[in-house]
């Protein structure tokens, strides 16, 4: 095949265009709304349960539909008591019955169908909102871990920058018979542990990505862009207890699944007590004389039900599954109540923890170091009193960064139980 040299300057526009549109799409995890959006569209698992929803919703029409009706053609006397060859014409034969069936259920039991596959449909529903704030909770707190990662390798560079100044320090005052040579080999290995630190945090972040990736449906070492900050987090008003209580109960969608369980199986007990009562089968029948139609039947038919120790096995098999949907619901309730009150207590924690470590614990500490550098400096204090100040304070911001991020984790387990963002 060969091309015209406008077709080829064509095609290579087009392909720089294509690389210059890919360049220019930024990379998802700068924000955490970037994240949800990309894993909303792409994630298989939420697919999944969407399109399993949509399947529920249709089966709601067919459960309380009629069944289809049935045709019956009986051609009767085909040899003409013996006076003839046998055939299969309707107009030769002795003569032809035509029977249409329809089957119809005892009056009720169609509503009753259609109503346990309406409640199934809002059950899987629920289920697609409980699929997507599991993993709307996990991609959340992936994000924060993410976020203290890189904060942890930042403040590490910092504190190792912070070290190469000290050893600096240390050397010039040994020069000058100031110090003892071992206050340099400190310096140094205290700059080897942070950078042995710094290896680990790699490693640990890019176990976060590929944990990322995964929940967006990415390759595992597709690149993501920093994140820029945490969420700010919700006001004490907001995080009442009795109201995120009601909250929970009225919006839980593991809740909610549960709720159309129970309904569901209450329109299967009723379900089951019809039974008792038989279903029909009604039909009408012409009937063919050689080339016209000369008599008419009509026809009911039913079932007649006893089998009465098996409808009241299944009866009993109703009363018990309601019994259990029940049961279920009371443990889910007790369960997510007991996760919405250890959250929490866990976020309430982190944040007087984060309160206290910025107002009283990073002053301390930042005026614990000046003074302990200015007392190195001037030989009053040795450089084991100096390199402690500094794992104080380096302590207490790593305690800030945990502390934070604790606190996003507690707030995606809050917004998971509420089944929506606070």
């Amino acid at each position: 095949m060969k091309f015209s040299t406008s077709s080829l300057r064509f095609l290579l526009i087009a392909l720089a265009w294509a690389a210059t549109v890919q360049a220019q799409e930024p990379l998802p995890g700068s924000s955490l709304d970037s994240l949800l959006e990309y894993a909303r569209g792409r994630n298989p698992d939420y697919a999944v349960m969407r399109f399993e929803a949509d399947a529920a919703g249709e089966r709601v029409t067919p459960a309380g539909a009629l069944p289809d009706p049935k045709f019956r053609a009986e051609l009767r006397d085909i040899t003409r008591f013996g006076s003839q060859d046998p055939t299969l014409s309707p107009s030769r034969v002795g003569s032809t019955r035509y029977l249409l069936m329809q089957d119809v259920p005892w009056f009720g039991k169609r509503d009753l169908k259609r109503e346990i596959a309406g409640l199934e449909a809002e059950g899987a529903k629920a289920q697609v909102l409980e699929t997507w704030v599991e993993l709307a909770a996990r991609i959340k707190s992936a994000y924060a871990q993410l976020y203290t990662v890189y904060r942890n390798e930042r403040l590490t560079r910092e504190i190792l920058d912070l070290m190469g100044r000290l050893e600096q320090v240390t050397q010039v005052r040994y020069a000058s018979g100031l110090a003892a040579q071992q206050d340099v080999i400190r310096a140094q290995v205290e700059q080897t542990h942070m950078n042995n630190e710094l290896i680990v945090l790699e490693n640990e972040r890019r176990q976060l990505q590929a944990r990322l990736n995964a929940l967006l449906a990415r390759p595992a070492g597709a690149p993501l862009a920093e994140p820029d900050r945490l969420r700010p987090l919700p006001t004490p008003g907001q995080l009442d207890v009795v109201a995120l209580e009601e909250r929970v109960r009225a919006r839980n969608p593991r809740l909610f699944t549960e709720d159309a369980r129970i309904k569901s199986a209450e329109k299967g007990r009723e379900l089951a007590y019809k039974n008792r009562y038989p279903d029909f089968t009604l039909g009408v029948s012409p009937i063919q004389y050689q080339n016209s139609i000369r008599e008419w039947e009509l026809m009911v038919e039913l079932n007649i039900p006893l089998q009465q120790a098996s409808r009241r096995a299944q009866e009993r098999e109703s009363v018990a599954m309601l019994a259990a949907a029940r049961a279920r619901r009371e443990a889910a309730a007790n369960q997510v109540l007991g996760e919405l009150a250890e959250s929490l207590a866990g976020i309430e924690a982190a944040r007087r923890s984060e309160t206290l470590i910025a107002s009283n614990l990073l002053p301390q500490t930042e005026i614990t170091f000046q003074a302990a550098l200015a007392g190195y400096e001037n030989g009053k204090v040795d450089f084991a009193t100096l390199l402690d100040a500094q794992r104080q304070i380096r302590q207490a911001r790593q305690n800030q960064i945990k502390v934070q991020a604790e606190a996003q984790v507690r707030l995606a387990e809050i917004e998971r139980l509420l089944g929506e963002d606070l």
